[in-house]
């Protein structure tokens, strides 16, 4: 056998010194192996024994190798390397969390050394603008709502978009204080989804500033506008952006605030929604009866004193949009999306930190690559996409059982409490009500002729009545009704009516001049050469009726009622912990609305109101504290945003709900509101404590 051969039995070489070199074989290999081709003749036994000459058995050629089968050893391989990938992915992610936590710590403890001091005095105020803002806006359209309607002349019809029927009769005006708020609510909620998750990816400060003008510009508008409909449109939009005050505020202001300090600084801020409903019902008051503070451009342009209260409640957003301007983003979020170029344990000012900034590679697109228009839409559209992703997080095994523990906790809690806001002052109004039906007076087949009417008629009923040349002459009509009466050569001149209806009269020779007894006023009704001449146009206003002094008492009493309930927490929450504070207020609401039981009488009902907000105010601050400690800086604020609006979806279920019962039973709020502030406080129990936690 050739030598050449011999010395690499595993490569041939040709006479000519060319070279064919191959792997090596099995004997009687088919038509694709070596001996198939017909250049070479087959080797005798002998050179195929020298050939495999010190082989190794580990270098034999697996049989199902040309059939695509791999070798088992292939198999636990690949196996052993996938392994190692995921353990390295695991070490990876483990190393991650502790970089995270690590940074955490070094974060906390500058935070430490820089104190609290007059920084976080100065944001504290402009942060609790924005949240004064938004206990505002839950307000405002209650509160305007009996004025606006009959300013902006709203049939009945129009009206029952908001006007819910609750037992098969109207509500009253009272009711409209959260339910005719409904628009507002249901902005609100949009906005918290919205706000909540833009302010991780775009950063608190920005996504709070833009909140907040459009809450102001769309809120000042609707002081101006005229249509019903376009002031609902601009209230949701105003709702809209005052959605993301909560969420962001707590992500903000907790971000500046050392460990030890937190619970306390937080619940303090939460005073600032009370001071919000204190400001509008105390602006409202002073405001609205106030008929003659505002103008009127002929019957085209109303700006009636509702409107100005409408401007007033613009103030504490417009003065926390200001003071942002000259406040710093957060540093914690700054840390989470971009790279420290200075780190140092002695930087003791927020404003000292210089980051260099990483821009998604998804939303930096260069000039040149496609319009101006595709590039704005790759960039919203990838924002959308990880706002989704961040949301979708939430539910992730870490923070799973989290995220469902507070959102039943959040929903049970805005259930009972915006539920029963509604309740107390309905069924006040419903006492009120019974008792002023209880005093009406009624005339059976009175005749009267030749009189003068020149006083006011209130809470009559006139049956079987007939009337002869009677006149009536500059008079208010409050609730009265006619009923089968005869007016004859009658004449009726400058009234003004309030719930006054005519049934089934006969109405002969009547002259009705500047009157509002418009046509749907008389039911089945027949007229005899009867005349209308120069009816009132327009719509006017009567404060003494629409705007009851009961709406502002009642809301102003909740609010001033939570002071105790604040200071409390706010002096307990890092002594006692988030979890006590949440499950005993809970608790401790749920034995107060027991009492609603024993409370018959007004005076009773609006008691029990301000113990039950001076009690459930613990539990609201714990809970937004313990949100905010929860998750992690990248999920902060989405967190919040989803919570919260989860939290304003309860509110108005809760609204119509309790509503519904007004005047039939009170056993099914209270149990309803009971039933829920339990079963929401034992769950809180079963949350991890936070108040030794750093932010992560």
């Amino acid at each position: 056998m050739d030598d050449r051969y011999r010395n690499n039995p595993n490569s041939y070489q040709d006479p000519q010194g060319g070279s064919n070199t191959y792997s090596t074989f099995r004997e009687g290999g088919d038509q694709g192996g070596y001996y198939g081709s017909n250049e070479y003749p087959a080797q005798d036994e002998d050179a195929a024994s020298d050939a495999t000459e010190g082989h190794d058995d580990e270098d034999e050629i697996y049989e199902g190798e040309y059939q695509g089968i791999p070798h088992p050893d292939d198999i636990r391989a690949n196996k052993k390397a996938a392994q190692a990938q995921y353990e390295g992915q695991g070490d990876r992610l483990a190393e991650r969390m502790q970089d995270q936590e690590q940074l955490a710590h070094q974060y906390e403890a500058i935070i430490e050394e820089c104190s609290h001091g007059r920084f976080q005095w100065t944001l504290f105020f402009v942060a609790g603008l924005a949240l004064m803002a938004d206990g505002v806006e839950c307000f405002v359209v209650g509160f305007v709502m009996p004025s606006a309607e009959k300013d902006m002349c709203m049939s009945n019809a129009n009206k029952g978009m908001l006007v819910m029927r609750a037992g098969g009769r109207p509500l009253t005006p009272i009711s409209l204080l959260l339910l005719a708020g409904l628009i507002v609510y249901l902005g609100m909620m949009l906005g918290a989804f919205m706000w909540g998750g833009l302010a991780d990816k775009m950063g608190r400060r920005k996504c709070l500033i833009i909140a907040l003008a459009i809450n102001s510009v769309f809120a000042f508008i609707s002081s101006f506008v005229q249509g019903y409909g376009l002031f609902l449109f601009f209230r949701l939009v105003s709702g809209f952006g005052i959605g993301g005050s909560i969420p962001i505020v707590y992500s903000y202001f907790s971000e500046f605030l050392c460990r030890e300090k937190r619970g306390e600084h937080l619940s303090w801020l939460c005073m600032f929604w009370m001071i919000g409903g204190i400001y509008a019902s105390s602006m409202a008051w002073g405001i609205i009866p106030h008929y003659g503070w505002g103008s009127s451009m002929g019957t085209s342009y109303q700006f009636h004193s509702w409107r100005v209260f409408v401007l007033v409640c613009t103030l504490p957003a417009i003065s926390s949009l200001i003071g942002l301007i000259f406040m710093p983003e957060s540093p914690r979020f700054l840390l989470e999306v971009s790279a420290l170029k200075h780190f140092k344990p002695a930087m003791c000012c927020v404003s000292q930190i210089k980051t260099l900034k990483q821009e998604d590679e998804f939303i930096e697109i260069q000039s040149s690559t496609g319009t101006w228009h595709q590039r704005w839409f790759v960039r919203i559209m990838t924002v959308v996409k990880q706002v989704c992703q961040n949301v979708l997080s939430l539910l992730s095994p870490q923070f799973r059982m989290n995220t469902l523990f507070m959102a039943v906790v959040w929903f049970t809690m805005a259930f009972s409490y915006y539920g029963l806001a509604v309740w107390f002052p309905d069924m006040i109004k419903h006492l009120q009500n019974e008792e002023y039906e209880s005093k009406v007076k009624v005339f059976y087949r009175e005749r009267v002729e030749h009189f003068t009417f020149n006083f006011t008629l209130e809470n009559q009923i006139h049956k079987e009545g007939k009337y002869f040349n009677d006149k009536f002459y500059k008079i208010d009509l409050k609730s009265v009704t006619f009923e089968d009466s005869l007016f004859e050569e009658c004449y009726f001149e400058d009234i003004r009516s309030t719930d006054t209806v005519f049934k089934n009269c006969t109405i002969v020779s009547t002259v009705f001049y500047n009157t509002d007894l418009y046509k749907h006023k008389f039911i089945k009704c027949k007229f005899e050469n009867s005349t209308f001449l120069q009816q009132k146009e327009g719509c006017h206003l009567d404060f003494n009726e629409e705007n009851d002094i009961l709406i502002y008492l009642v809301s102003f009493l909740g609010s001033l009622a939570v002071l105790p309930g604040n200071i409390i927490s706010a002096l307990f929450m890092d002594k006692i912990g988030r979890i006590k504070m949440i499950g005993g207020s809970m608790l401790i609401s749920s034995v107060c609305t027991f009492f609603l039981f024993f409370g018959s009488s007004e005076s009773a009902i609006i008691g029990w109101q301000c113990l039950f907000c001076g009690t459930s105010v613990a539990a609201w601050n714990g809970i937004e504290v313990i949100t905010v400690e929860l998750y992690p800086t990248s999920k902060r604020a989405t967190a919040f945003g989803v919570l919260n609006g989860l939290c304003k979806f309860a509110a108005i279920l809760g609204s119509f709900i309790f509503a519904s019962f007004v005047g039939i039973t009170k056993v099914m709020p209270i149990l309803l509101a009971s039933t829920a502030l339990v079963a929401g406080g034992l769950l809180a129990l079963r949350l991890p404590e936070t108040r030794e936690q750093v932010l992560m």
